[in-house]
């Protein structure tokens, strides 16, 4: 392969350059999903009465819209406006209930308070659209109501969520790739030996990149959050690839007359490598392939795929770039700033015993703070609080105490005394504000027959009826969901097969999802890893080492917001577990090898581990610090939560993994050489010659 792609290195870039316009149109025309729910499996109640409000009532997403100190006739001229907006199915007001003209007072109370806070001089109306949360639809419907209100309206409801979200990610997504290059040319041209080469280092990643992001086409579209993290987890999890391809190639250099030469070596020795060193990052990404919540799946597929496509851009064109600015990499060539690894390395071995207690140490406290680090499920508290869409529900909440609209799917048989029953008893349940459904308007004496045609499309479709409760409580809360569960045990008194859907009870069913999925993937991951791990070096006792190392920096990394007393969001437990362990193992795995080739070789267990860590440090920091430098920008930056937090404890697990590989691995392989020598295939056969 080496020879092939020295020979064609003009015919590679070509091809390389030629395939960026696909990519560039494929990645414009992935859509992107900015509803974090539509990740919830299919199977679930709450999605399946979701799907039958949309396809039995024509109603998707909504929105309310609350007005202060408006005459009734501009509300009404207002909620004429709204309903005229493409894809609104439709605007639930007092008139919607009754005339105009008859005082408010008239109607009963229960319709009043829902829709009128005469204290504040404020009304609110409900708007459902005919698509889904955030399919295009509904968000350029809410879109355009916004434009056509006023300062005194404000517009809320989860597709006012999507329209923020959506517009603050396009705005700020651009940065994020510029703060990740800058950061990334900074440290490579203080770490490596060229100003050049970092800018192609930058270029062939880029090329990668577009091309990973370009093939998501194919999958219809992803996640606001893979669109956000992918390019910047790529950079970083693939930098190792371009700076092994770069040492081998100086290496090879100085033996062999030509370049060209040095590089048909220097790149079957990268494929062999970075093959077997990406399978364990491949692996980490895929763990996340087995959550039910296929969010996890997205990101999975996304990153699995953008690290196989950046092993083979490493070989390929990054070679022929290389060769082709030779002369400009040779001009620019400069001494390294890197600490003196030869004078650390037997520091450290020396003080194993003081480095192993201090690990055991960190290692208890950092389990706690792993198993209680406080997470939030709530998506509003992702955003900044001053997004149209935050203050508006604050102003809501404030006026209408509505923590959350949650809504009820009905046997629409069910008899209105019956129906008139439950409602009043879920009324009675603690932090419920109000029900409203046909009964409620029209009380539940009046016959269904001589129901005003309007009000009962509104309110039943088919075989079902709809109620829509308001709640006092906030999303995610432990209130809500003991609310929820409350709730639903009063529908099953009266009718089995109702449905209560909405942002509230979907939350609530992703807590509950997530929380195995968190237990299933750690655990996928770390046998899947410890299964490479073993194939790969071919023992059984130096996984557990590895592994176990990695583990306590994992726990150490996500353990410390308990202390710090920072809530995380919830995905963010699941991914960086699994990211951290298949991404920087490949440290550990690194420093082994060598480890396992000095022995072999006839060195004591000592000099065999003080010689692999002076040779692997160099390696590690530079790979570490790409990383960081990648993702650290990244996460200080963003104002959504969701990406600042991934990126920054990303960051973070790459310094903390690296200082327990330099700092605690050599310790734990001077403690278990004997089990080591015992457990592994390549090292038994030395019998007791090195003191096996």
């Amino acid at each position: 392969m080496g020879n092939s792609v020295v020979k064609h290195r003009k015919l590679i870039l070509l091809i390389s350059i030629i395939l960026l316009i696909p990519s560039i149109l494929g990645f414009i025309g992935t859509r992107v999903n900015y509803d974090i729910l539509k990740y919830l499996p299919e199977s679930i109640e709450t999605v399946k009465g979701q799907n039958i409000l949309l396809d039995d009532f024509g109603k998707g997403g909504f929105a309310f819209v609350m007005v202060e100190n408006m005459k009734d006739r501009d509300v009404v001229k207002l909620k004429k406006e709204i309903e005229n907006v493409d894809h609104v199915d439709s605007v639930i007001w007092y008139d919607t209930l009754a005339d105009i003209s008859m005082p408010k007072e008239v109607l009963p109370s229960e319709v009043y308070d829902f829709f009128n806070n005469d204290e504040k001089k404020a009304t609110m109306m409900a708007v459902f659209f005919d698509s889904g949360t955030s399919d295009e639809a509904s968000i350029n419907a809410l879109e355009e109501i916004r434009g056509i209100t006023s300062d005194q309206c404000f517009v809320s409801g989860m597709t006012a969520f999507v329209l923020d979200l959506k517009n603050i990610s396009l705005h700020e997504e651009p940065v994020y790739i510029a703060i990740a290059v800058i950061i990334a040319i900074i440290l490579l041209s203080i770490f490596m030996d060229s100003f050049v080469i970092p800018f192609i280092f930058i270029a062939s990643i880029g090329m990668a990149i577009l091309y990973n992001m370009g093939s998501n086409y194919f999958l219809g579209e992803i996640s606001y959050i893979t669109k956000a993290i992918s390019a910047v987890l790529q950079l970083g999890v693939t930098m190792d690839y371009s700076i092994f391809l770069w040492h081998s190639y100086k290496d090879h250099k100085a033996v062999h007359e030509t370049g060209e030469e040095a590089m048909k070596h220097a790149i079957n020795e990268t494929l062999v490598s970075v093959a077997g060193s990406s399978i364990t990052t491949i692996a980490g990404f895929i763990a996340l392939c087995f959550m039910t919540f296929t969010l996890g799946f997205d990101i999975g597929v996304v990153m699995a795929k953008g690290v196989l496509i950046g092993v083979i851009v490493s070989v390929t064109a990054l070679p022929a770039m290389i060769l082709a600015f030779e002369k400009a990499i040779d001009k620019t060539a400069h001494k390294p700033i890197m600490i003196n690894s030869e004078k650390l390395a037997p520091k450290i071995v020396k003080n194993r015993f003081v480095i192993l207690l201090i690990f055991v140490a960190i290692a208890v406290p950092s389990f706690i703070g792993y198993q209680n680090t406080p997470v939030y499920y709530d998506l509003d508290k992702s955003v900044p609080q001053t997004l149209d869409f935050a203050v508006a529900k604050a102003e809501l909440d404030d006026t209408f105490h509505t923590g959350t609209c949650e809504m009820i799917l009905a046997d629409a048989n069910l008899s209105p005394g019956d129906t008139e029953a439950m409602m009043k008893e879920i009324e009675q349940v603690d932090g419920i504000n109000k029900v409203l459904g046909t009964s409620t308007v029209l009380g539940p004496l009046v016959p269904r027959e001589i129901v005003p045609t309007d009000i009962n499309k509104m309110f039943t479709s088919g075989d079902r009826q709809l109620l829509i409760l308001t709640t006092e409580y906030a999303v995610a809360s432990d209130e809500l969901n003991a609310q929820i569960r409350e709730v639903n045990q009063v529908m099953d008194k009266y009718d089995e097969t109702a449905m209560l859907i909405g942002e509230g009870p979907c939350t609530n069913d992703l807590i509950d999802i997530t929380d195995i999925d968190f237990k299933n993937v750690t655990t996928v991951s770390v046998l899947a890893i410890f299964l490479i791990i073993l194939l790969v070096l071919k023992s059984i006792s130096i996984p557990v080492v590895l592994v176990s190392v990695i583990e306590v920096a994992i726990f150490l990394n996500l353990g410390l917001p308990y202390y710090q007393g920072i809530e995380i969001p919830f995905i963010a437990g699941i991914c960086i577990s699994t990211i951290q362990l298949g991404a920087t193992v490949d440290y550990a795995i690194l420093m082994t090898n060598k480890y396992k080739g000095n022995r072999i070789g006839g060195m004591d267990k000592e000099s065999a581990i003080t010689g692999a860590l002076a040779d692997s440090i160099p390696s590690i920091i530079v790979s570490a610090l790409s990383f960081f430098g990648a993702t650290i920008g990244v996460g200080l930056y963003s104002e959504i939560d969701i990406i600042g937090t991934l990126c920054t404890l990303m960051a973070r697990g790459a310094i903390v993994s690296m200082i327990a590989v330099i700092f605690v691995l050599p310790s734990m392989l001077m403690l278990f050489d004997k089990i080591i020598c015992k457990t592994t295939l390549d090292m038994r056969r030395l019998g007791d010659k090195h003191e096996c």
